[in-house]
């Protein structure tokens, strides 16, 4: 049996601000045209194909459309819910829908249906397919009756999954939405863990002839017929350096032989960091001035108008952090910060550290030193109606 394993569309995500649509557009549109050219017997897509529960009207369209392309290149197509999907919405009509070779299994009802998939071309059965939808151990176990955890409600629902197959000695692809032990992390997925009890071992699918999972965001594989095929389109700067793409699979009885075909990239992931002269005169950034940025500068004073001179040469950076080295003599508590200084270097060492180190120009030293003076001469009067110690005019 041939498949393409995908798996964390999320559609209808944004990154940092900016709208994802066109790069799960292109994603989409290249996955068509791989279906078509390799041939494939099944399209499994493992979970979390919406990013929300109520995705907007655009959204459902590109899934609606992808789908439709999907299926006429003579594949069939098997989809599970993830924890980001509504199961109860995803799930609408999928009955129906698995006369024209669509295969929907958002409910753990569901699981105990093993999907039988022709050969490309062929109504020959070439394997099967378990579908498992993400189970939430707080819902699953009661139905399961098992305990609370996700290595308990898998444990059994791979044992249902099975069990339900006939024996007839083709393949069997295992689909998982979970964290299984060994596996690595990025920032943009939603934590399933509570105290290490989301953690699954990787053995309980490992009955399987190939496990297609997902939830996590970057490609790996655990073995060679346990793996993850990641997101197609990058959701936070942790991945930057990740490859996305789609695991082309061939399965047999006890064999596997997996591809990974890259995805069209819609813009590159960069990570800047130094001081902002330097950013903006290094020539070996060039590759960054088309790619979506991450800049953390690291001047001592923080420069001013920062975000607009990076953009300048950097038109697509979306986040800014700044990260002022500390120096060793630098004091730390708070009587050695006041040690020694008057009411006046106070008042500037306070705008300094509002501004990230840019302290007052000598006309703003000059009115905060005419202020201060002005409080103190009135330090013993009553306030005046608005509450203030000192008019504008004592700064004339």
């Amino acid at each position: 049996m041939r498949i393409l394993h995908t798996s964390d569309w999320h559609l209808g995500r944004s990154f940092h601000g900016e709208g994802l649509g066109d790069a799960h557009a292109r994603y989409l549109d290249h996955l068509v045209e791989l279906t078509r050219e390799e041939k494939v017997d099944a399209v499994v897509v493992s979970g979390d194909i919406y990013d929300r529960a109520l995705p907007n009207p655009r959204t459902v369209e590109l899934l609606d459309d992808a789908l439709v392309r999907l299926l006429d290149t003579g594949s069939r197509v098997v989809v599970t819910s993830g924890n980001h999907d509504s199961a109860t919405r995803l799930g609408f009509g999928s009955r129906v829908m698995e006369h024209s070779g669509l295969h929907i299994r958002a409910a753990y009802e569901g699981i105990a249906r093993p999907i039988a998939i022709p050969g490309y071309g062929s109504q020959d059965t070439a394997g099967h397919v378990v579908a498992l939808p993400y189970l939430e151990p707080s819902v699953a176990a009661g139905a399961f009756d098992t305990e609370s955890t996700h290595r308990a409600v898998l444990t059994e629902a791979v044992t249902r999954g099975r069990t339900a197959l006939p024996d007839d000695g083709l393949p069997v692809v295992g689909m998982a939405h979970a964290f299984f032990a060994g596996a690595t992390t990025s920032e943009s997925e939603r934590d399933i863990c509570v105290g290490g009890l989301g953690v699954a071992p990787r053995s309980v699918v490992d009955a399987f002839d190939y496990a297609a999972l997902g939830h996590l965001h970057g490609a790996q594989t655990l073995s060679e017929s346990v793996r993850y095929s990641g997101s197609p389109v990058a959701m936070s700067f942790s991945e930057a350096a990740h490859t996305k793409g789609t695991w082309l699979v061939d399965v047999a009885r006890g064999s596997v032989s997996a591809e990974f075909i890259e995805a069209p990239i819609h813009r590159s992931l960069a990570i800047l960091r130094g001081e902002l002269d330097n950013l903006l005169a290094d020539p070996k950034l060039e590759h960054a001035e088309s790619a979506w940025c991450q800049v953390t500068l690291t001047d001592e004073i923080r420069p001013a108008a920062a975000m607009d001179r990076v953009r300048a040469r950097f038109p697509h950076t979306l986040r800014l952090i700044f990260d002022t080295p500390r120096t060793e003599t630098q004091p730390i508590t708070y009587a050695e910060r006041l040690k020694g200084r008057d009411d006046v270097e106070l008042c500037c060492d306070f705008l300094a550290h509002v501004r990230g180190g840019r302290g007052p120009n000598a006309t703003e030293r000059t009115a905060i030193g005419k202020a201060v003076s002005a409080a103190l001469r009135r330090g013993d009067e009553p306030m005046a109606d608005d509450g203030s110690m000192f008019s504008l005019e004592d700064l004339r």
